[in-house]
């Protein structure tokens, strides 16, 4: 795979995204693994058992997800040439990359906001979060949104360029099925308790560098908007990923969400409703500035800086490693 396909695959997603009437590969990973989970998945059975299935349909998926990926480019290279077969490769990856659709979505949430149509912003937010929304008051959906843009940094952006700058298109797909596994099993209720164990533990695995990257982009981004724009703090960014990184139910979340906490000046965590029931996560981050609507500009604005850094060094990086050409 040519380096430049790194940054290419970046430009085609802010472009494109994700068009409705694109056949996206996410979906096919997420109906195989629909089809697997119901032919191996029985809730009642032993606990060992639901572990040990839910594993081998996990790595089946992300094997088959991975094989098939990797057949299609070789196939493309080898059958329409090193140019087509770039561009294949190309697209395959812009389609493990959500940029725009993470920026889309949370300007669906800002646009009624900005209107003080509370009522359209909280439905807009219960599309792109678990949590229920139907009491938030404005500050609320601002910080839901805000985690929002702050984890899918990472999960959505830059680990699929990272294992994109690894492994290629084929490796891109293999993290993209990892990721949606653990978005449909890595649920502790009564179904997928144990089932979606493996899967969970997978996405620790996979989002364990690409996380911590993601902070150290986001850093890098506040010095820089701050230099350009002001209103952003690298210190207070530094400070939070320090002390709160791991203040989150997930190993992996903490950190880009400290690092753009403390980037816009602003409390994330805190208590949130699941189908009713209360949860209360640590805080992240200090609140020097108000969980108003211009902070979802300010995160999609330092979202983005982050992404054209992450891509910048991990195209640096692959060139440095195997050349420009591979």
């Amino acid at each position: 795979m040519p380096a430049l396909i790194i940054p290419v695959a970046f430009i085609i997603d802010a472009l494109l995204g994700d068009p409705r009437w694109l056949p996206h590969p996410v979906r096919i990973i997420g109906a195989l693994a629909g089809r697997v989970e119901r032919t191996f998945n029985r809730p009642h059975s032993r606990k060992a058992y639901l572990i040990a299935i839910g594993f081998v349909a996990s790595l089946a998926v992300i094997g088959m997800t991975f094989c098939i990926s990797f057949i299609l480019v070789k196939a493309a290279y080898l059958y329409l040439g090193r140019l087509w077969g770039n561009v294949f490769e190309a697209l395959l990856a812009y389609t493990t990359i959500s940029a725009r659709s993470l920026v889309v979505a949370a300007k669906d949430v800002l646009e009624p906001l900005s209107s003080k149509d509370l009522p359209t912003a909280r439905a807009k937010l219960a599309m792109i979060v678990g949590r229920d929304t139907e009491e938030l008051d404005e500050s609320q959906v601002v910080r839901g949104t805000v985690e929002t843009v702050a984890e899918n940094t990472s999960d959505g952006i830059i680990a699929p360029l990272f294992y994109l700058a690894i492994g290629g298109a084929p490796l891109a797909m293999a993290y993209k099925a990892v990721n949606t596994l653990d978005s449909m099993f890595g649920y502790k209720n009564e179904r997928f308790l144990y089932f979606g164990r493996a899967a969970a533990r997978l996405d620790d695995v996979a989002n364990f560098i690409p996380a911590r990257l993601s902070a150290l982009f986001t850093v890098m981004a506040s010095f820089l908007l701050n230099a350009a724009v002001g209103g952003y703090s690298w210190s207070s960014s530094v400070k939070a990923v320090i002390h709160d990184g791991g203040n989150h139910p997930s190993p992996n979340s903490g950190y880009p969400e400290a690092a753009a906490a403390g980037a816009l000046g602003v409390r994330l965590g805190g208590e949130n409703s699941y189908f009713g029931v209360k949860s209360i996560k640590p805080f992240i981050g200090k609140a020097s500035r108000p969980l108003e609507p211009e902070r979802i500009s300010e995160a999609v604005r330092l979202m983005y800086a982050t992404a054209i850094i992450g891509v910048m060094t991990l195209w640096a990086a692959r060139v440095a490693v195997w050349g420009m050409a591979n």
